[in-house]
């Protein structure tokens, strides 16, 4: 048995789920895990809990596999918002970022803002919400240190060009919000200053699970705001308020869920044994596979076609009268997708089973017929 049906076998979700994009189902690998540290914890064995702090380095290790970034430039959180709002609080100057992000970026750099005022969101336009090197080129100004763009947008399912942003921006910072693609799409994570993603989307490690990775560079023009007791170079700081460390541990506030660490590890383990470019090839697969299903039927698809230009995401535009109609035509053949702003999206992982395409290809008859009748 190969690597990628190996990777398969821990899919658990009944057919019918096409929902990645807003929660994954935990694998095999992370309910396993979960079960085993929380046994752990339960019965607090003598010498036990040495076992649950290894888990920080544990996961850190991990992406740093995932990422190129080394072990030390990563420090773990619990979700991609605190690891997006640590670097924008830590911002000295303008941010060009598109209004049209996912809340988590536009909200972090207007927060910050508000509160220090020492950032200024320079608002990216944007065509159709598509984040381009082209347009962030055309917009930058003398003022603009840093850019920050998600990986793959959550409305439209682009995907970034991470590569081509670098080139354009020279030695300003590169912020990536990476949720939307985090273990399904191989990208050069190498060339950004900060990357956050959470685990409980594509690489289905349930919630309470993130990082942030930070470059030499970031760690150096960034300001640790948010820094606790365990973002010190000492392991118990008593008696005295030290200084932040001068890495990016500094940007950590306490210590973190050893439980949820450990789920993130296992699922990233399990990503590394059968490798990303496997995973991410079978993701496009899938979601050609999507593609051709509305086509047959019609149905608009207004996300990229190109491999080059998406991940994961589907995106379909009916006409607005048969939105409501395509929408209860998922509901009754009892797929799971998401339905925002006159658009309904499709999300494909490794594995597409084939119940999954025959529930979808009859709730797309229903559609049609419903539609012309």
């Amino acid at each position: 048995m190969g690597a990628i049906h190996r990777f398969a076998e821990g899919f658990l979700e009944e057919p019918g789920y096409l929902d990645y994009a807003r929660v994954g189902p935990m694998s095999a690998a992370v309910v396993a895990e979960t079960l085993g540290q929380t046994e752990v914890l339960s019965r607090a064995r003598y010498g036990s809990l040495d076992h649950l702090r290894e888990q920080d380095d544990r996961l850190r290790t991990a992406v740093a596999h995932a990422t190129g970034f080394r072990a030390d430039q990563v420090v773990c959180e619990p979700n991609t918002s605190t690891g997006i709002m640590q670097a924008m609080f830590g911002l000295t100057g303008a941010v060009l970022l598109s209004p049209n992000d996912f809340p988590t970026v536009p909200f972090a750099a207007v927060r910050a803002a508000e509160a220090l005022r020492v950032v200024e969101p320079l608002w990216l336009a944007t065509e159709h919400g598509r984040v381009t090197p082209g347009e962030i080129r055309e917009q930058l100004t003398p003022a603009t240190v840093a850019v920050a763009v998600c990986l793959v947008d959550s409305r439209t399912g682009h995907r970034a060009d991470l590569d081509g942003i670098r080139q354009v921006i020279g030695d300003r910072l590169l912020i990536v919000d990476a949720i939307q693609g985090f273990g399904v799409v191989d990208a050069p994570y190498e060339v950004a200053d900060v990357v956050a993603s959470g685990g409980q989307k594509w690489t289905r490690a349930g919630w309470g699970t993130g990082f942030l990775a930070l470059s030499d560079r970031a760690v150096e023009r960034l300001v640790p705001v948010f820094s606790g007791f365990a973002g010190t170079d000492t392991a118990e700081p008593w008696d005295e308020v030290l200084p932040p460390s001068r890495s990016a541990n500094a940007f950590r506030v306490s210590n973190g869920d050893a439980i949820a660490q450990a789920r993130f590890a296992a699922a990233l383990d399990d990503i590394a044994r059968v490798g990303i470019g496997s995973i991410e090839a079978a993701v496009a697969m899938n979601v050609s596979e999507l593609i051709d299903l509305a086509d047959e039927f019609a149905i608009p698809v207004v996300s990229s076609r190109d491999e080059r230009e998406r991940a994961g995401i589907v995106v379909l535009e009916p006409p607005k009268a048969q939105l409501t109609v395509l929408t209860a035509a998922l509901h009754n053949h009892g797929l799971t997708a998401t339905t925002r702003a006159g658009t309904v999206r499709l999300c494909a992982h490794a594995v597409l089973s084939v119940d999954t395409v025959d529930m979808l290809r009859g709730a797309f008859t229903s559609y049609a017929t419903a539609a012309i009748y």
